[in-house]
């Protein structure tokens, strides 16, 4: 007995539905093939039912030859919800019989994607009805393979042909691998990829195609081949054949071959009037003058300044206790430790005394951080993640060349490169194909150059390297529906949402000591990401019930709800390191916001946007996937707008988008070693934890250090 119950779409698309099969099946010898005869049911159903039943005749050849013939009984009860709304339809409404007549089966397993292939030929009237019988390239009766036409002759003749690119008799096609037979057919400087029915020629690395789509032509400025400046001054752009343009970039004036700083200093109006400006190679600063404060470009006195935070009281008590007369501008006493705050007001990671000469490292609360300290002239072992001082201006910083977007797309990932924040849509191509698979969420490893994905039929997590490569399973037990995954490229560790199991867990990035981090209070947990500089992890959960924007330490410790109120869909959620922003963009309200998590300060950064789904940072810009428009947008965070749109070739729902950084952001390693813990080093706020895997051998410690 089968029973099914139909849900209704999912925001994927996807029927959802619910089985149950209740009774024996019978065993059948391994090898052996199964024909199931032609055979009826007859379905009767009402308003929010149907039941059926037939006996159906069935033989089972084994490898031997030996044929035994053998039946069963098929029952099943559909359940489904009508409208509610059409009680006039229903109405009087007799219990209403048709007849389903099954002429053909076929079922097949696909050993490479691990899925089962299932097909049937059938047709469905009243019971009594006689129909004239149809050509078998009408009824689907043919047998050809799926990958041959089947063409009608005279009465119910037919004869079926393998399609351009496949060979065999009709009944049975194989793929003819074209690179194979006729290794030349790319050209030079081109590689072949055989693809199913046809092939794929891509130019080698340093070579991109000419007019005429076929022709591998010398790209200089991937090959490095040119004579534009360095690229931290200028910009080698590639204009078709092996022609290219050089230009300097922002920030930078000359010929492109020789570019030199521009002193924006010295032009009017770049800093606020209470400001003073610093040149720097390729860009300037603006720090507001003492008395005010802001970021250079907007100055306000300080008498209307928000609260202090620790860093700025703590600083401001060490100039109180100078000595110095009230009409000079104060300075601590001589020998006074005096903090260092950044422009929202937390204490900066690099700490120094200049009486004593000595530098440290310090938590998020200013507390230091054990075996850092240094004596004069050296350093302690930690990079910053965001400059120190006053913030450069956006639109003269210039970006690292070598950076892409990378997006999912139902069955591939496929990867646009940048020029500075432009997309380069003319050279968007798949990065790799994943068949038969839905991937939701991508996210990129800046160390091996890797970039993962979760799958939700699979289900599974998976990577593969930016070079080529195989794909390499990560995780593939225990899931149902992994929707979100994040990665920190500092202590290695692999985070992921589960929508299905209501689960955020952690794993090194190999998959393994896996260990379930949260399974309460989440309902559709799905964006995931990580602040590695501050051991943070932030999650957005779009229960419509109860949206929320969440924050905790990696290792489990110190959750919170940062964002409740005016969410509706957060589907998309990024956090940009340099400026230590969290931004979500909501399906709902149709906004994007951008919050500091250390200050709770939020603001709108767009309106009116359609349906996002997964959003990114990089530099100045936020780019997200949505899924009305099928595009990638552009939106510049300063100037609050919609800059560019990229339409793929192909038009259906974009899913994850990440950008493979061509350096990675450098923050102290808390877990330098694996921080001295047996299984898992899990990062905290000053600190780590040693924790266990949820399966583990026994010989594991948890403690925090």
């Amino acid at each position: 007995t089968i029973k099914q119950e139909f849900k209704g779409i999912d925001e994927h698309d996807h029927l959802v539905m619910s089985t149950d099969l209740d009774g024996r099946l019978p065993a059948v010898p391994l090898g052996s093939t199964v024909q199931i005869k032609p055979y009826k049911e007859i379905h009767q159903y009402s308003r929010n039912f149907i039941i059926s039943s037939s006996s159906c005749n069935y033989t089972i050849t084994s490898p031997d030859g030996d044929v035994q013939t053998r039946s069963y009984q098929w029952r099943q009860s559909i359940i489904f919800q009508t409208c509610p709304y059409d009680e006039a339809g229903w109405a009087g409404a007799t219990l209403t019989t048709q007849q389903l007549s099954v002429d053909q089966i076929f079922v097949m397993f696909d050993a490479n994607n691990h899925l089962i292939r299932y097909a049937m030929s059938n047709k469905i009237g009243p019971i009594h009805s006689s129909l004239l019988e149809q050509n078998p390239c009408f009824s689907g009766r043919h047998g050809c393979d799926i990958n041959a036409v089947c063409t009608p002759g005279e009465g119910v003749r037919f004869s079926c042909e393998c399609t351009a690119g496949f060979a065999g008799d009709g009944r049975y096609c194989h793929d003819i691998d074209e690179c194979r037979e006729t290794p030349s057919v790319c050209g030079p400087n081109a590689v072949c990829s055989n693809q199913p029915g046809s092939l794929r020629c891509e130019c080698s690395a340093g070579f991109v195609f000419a007019s005429d789509g076929k022709t591998c032509v010398v790209d200089h400025c991937q090959r490095g081949s040119h004579d534009c400046d360095v690229p931290q001054r200028a910009l080698c752009r590639y204009t078709g054949g092996s022609a290219y343009i050089c230009s300097c970039l922002p920030g930078f004036e000359g010929n492109g071959r020789g570019c030199r700083d521009v002193d924006e200093c010295q032009q009017q109006d770049r800093c606020h009037a209470e400001a003073s400006c610093s040149n720097t190679q390729g860009s300037f600063t603006c720090q507001c003058r003492p008395g005010f404060h802001g970021d250079g470009f907007h100055c306000s006195p300080t008498f209307s300044e928000r609260e202090k935070t620790r860093c700025e009281q703590q600083r401001a008590s060490a100039v109180a206790d100078s000595d110095v007369p009230f009409s000079f501008r104060p300075r601590p006493t001589v020998g006074r430790y005096v903090p260092r705050c950044d422009e929202r007001g937390a204490y900066e990671p690099t700490q120094c005394h200049q009486s004593i000469g000595q530098c440290w490292c310090v938590d998020a609360n200013g507390q230091e951080v054990p075996n850092t300290r240094t004596g004069p002239h050296s350093s302690p072992p930690l990079f910053t993640p965001a400059p120190i001082g006053p913030t450069p201006r956006p639109d003269v910083q210039p970006i690292a060349p070598g950076a892409y977007l990378l997006f999912a797309q139902s069955g591939k990932i496929e990867h646009v490169p940048l020029d500075g924040y432009i997309m380069r849509r003319e050279e968007a191509k798949p990065l790799l194909h994943v068949p038969d698979r839905v991937v939701i969420a991508v996210a990129y490893d800046c160390v091996e150059k890797m970039v993962y994905w979760t799958d939700i039929t699979g289900p599974a997590i998976s990577k593969a390297s930016l070079t080529g490569g195989d794909i390499v399973p990560v995780v593939t037990k225990e899931l149902q529906s992994p929707e979100g995954i994040a990665i920190d490229h500092v202590a290695r560790l692999l985070f992921w949402t589960d929508s299905t199991r209501d689960t955020i867990e952690v794993s090194k990035l190999d998959g393994s000591h896996r260990r379930v981090l949260f399974d309460t209070d989440l309902v559709n947990p799905r964006p995931i990401v990580t602040n590695p500089a501050y051991g943070r992890l932030y999650w957005a959960d779009w229960n419509r019930d109860g949206p929320k924007i969440e924050m905790s330490n990696m290792d489990g410790t110190g959750r919170v709800v940062l964002v409740k109120d005016n969410l509706a869909l957060p589907n998309g959620l990024t956090f940009d390191y340099e400026n230590q922003q969290l931004c979500w963009a909501d399906a709902g309200t149709r906004k994007v916001e951008c919050m500091d998590p250390h200050r709770q300060l939020r603001r709108n950064i767009v309106e009116g946007i359609q349906y996002p789904f997964a959003l990114v940072s990089f530099g100045r810009n936020l780019y997200y996937t949505d899924w009305r428009r099928e595009a990638v947008v552009a939106v510049d965070r300063h100037l609050g707008k919609e800059t560019e749109e990229f339409l793929p070739q192909k038009r259906s729902r974009l899913y994850g988008i990440t950008t493979t950084a061509t350096q990675c952001p450098q923050v102290y390693n808390y877990c330098a070693d694996n921080g001295g813990c047996s299984h898992l080093c899990l990062p905290r706020l000053g600190g780590l934890s040693c924790r266990c895997p949820d399966a583990t051998d026994g010989q594991c410690e948890e403690k925090v250090l």
